[in-house]
Formats: structure tokens, C-alpha cells, sequence
């Protein structure tokens, strides 16, 4: 395992999505994404606004100064911007790490877009970073991410109650996911049949 691949967002290409570090010249590719923002109307979701999305990208990339996170851009084959995602809850030591902060716009949503951006994450944790074991979380109320997570052939490990809050300020029950090294060949295959579905 390399230590400086931890440090440093990759830029990832596939047929359908390409992922690349996040920067602040993606903001208003960021804000056309989010569409008529009703992404960040609901209520259980991290999804910023419009008017927040710069203090969003700041915080993000933030993160990835203090070694906390590796945030991407994510673009379709004609190099829109369509929403963003990141590596959080980095550790070395096991290695591992945890997928998340996803949203798309509604144009790249029921895409192969989230498909193989995340076919293309995961390929880097488990072959290039050598991870051990990888993260999903959501809130219990999410049920489409749920959906999402378990269709990619996560495994809930289980639910840590009160364990946030919501935007909101109401407490955050988070369900947590995980695939771990053992299972990366079946999903992989399994995420590779899913995407030739939308070629």
C-alpha cells in the first residue's frame, strides 16, 4: 500500500461518468446540477442549496487538507457536471475507508452514472489503496439510499440509533453498510453486469 495514494483525489474514467477532484471552479456546474433544488428539500439528506453549495465545496475541500477526505466532481460523457462524492472516515491502519456524501441531479439519476462511478471507487479502494474493507451510511429515513446501497451488494452491518442529526436538528438514526475484501470479486462482477446493462 502506498500511503501518498491516500492523500490525493484520483481522477477516475469510465464510458458513462468520469470522477476528478473536486475544486471551487466546480460550484456552478454544482448549482445547474441541483436543478429546481428539490434534492436539497429533503429533510433527511446532506444536500446543499444554491446559496450554500460554496460553503459546501469549502468545507469539502477542507476536509481533504486536514486528511479527512478525498471529495470528486462527478461528470458525465459529455463533461457536465452532475453531482459530487467523496472518500470520508479514512484509515490507514486498517485500511478502510467509506463511501458517501453522494447526490446527483435528476438527469443522471437511473443512468449507468452511479453505477460505475461507483464500480470505479470501489475498484481504487480495494485495488489501489488495498482496503480491507469498505463503508456506506445513510439515514434510516433515506429508504432510496438504502435501496441504492444494498442493490450495489452492500451488507447492512447494522443501525447506530441516534447517532447524527439531521439538517434539521432532529437526531439522525444511520444505518451502516460495508463490502468488505473477501466479497470485492462477486460485487465487482456484479457491478460490471449491472453497467453493461445500460451500455
Amino acid at each position: 500500500m502506498n500511503l501518498a495514494d491516500w492523500t490525493k483525489v484520483p481522477t477516475l474514467d469510465g464510458r458513462h461518468a468520469r470522477i476528478e477532484p473536486l475544486q471551487m471552479a466546480h460550484i456552478e456546474g454544482l448549482r445547474g446540477a441541483l436543478g429546481d433544488g428539490a434534492l436539497s428539500r429533503l429533510w433527511y439528506t446532506q444536500v446543499p442549496t444554491a446559496k450554500t453549495m460554496t460553503a459546501y465545496v469549502q468545507a469539502a475541500l477542507q476536509g481533504q487538507a486536514e486528511g479527512r477526505m478525498l471529495p470528486f466532481a462527478v461528470l458525465n460523457a459529455d463533461g457536465e457536471v452532475v453531482g459530487t462524492t467523496r472518500y470520508y472516515n479514512l484509515d490507514t491502519d486498517v485500511p478502510r475507508l467509506s463511501i458517501g456524501y453522494t447526490w446527483y441531479g435528476q438527469a443522471a439519476q437511473r443512468t449507468g452514472i452511479n453505477t460505475e462511478t461507483k464500480l470505479m471507487l470501489l475498484t481504487h479502494a480495494f485495488e489501489r489503496l488495498q482496503c480491507l474493507s469498505v463503508g456506506f451510511e445513510t439515514s434510516w429515513f433515506n429508504f432510496a439510499s438504502r435501496a441504492a446501497i444494498a442493490r450495489l451488494g452492500a451488507k447492512q452491518d447494522g443501525v447506530l440509533r441516534n447517532h447524527k442529526r439531521h439538517p434539521d436538528g432532529t437526531p439522525r438514526d444511520t444505518v451502516i453498510f460495508s463490502i468488505i475484501d473477501a466479497e470485492w470479486r462477486g460485487v465487482k462482477h456484479h457491478l460490471q453486469h449491472r453497467l453493461d446493462a445500460h451500455a
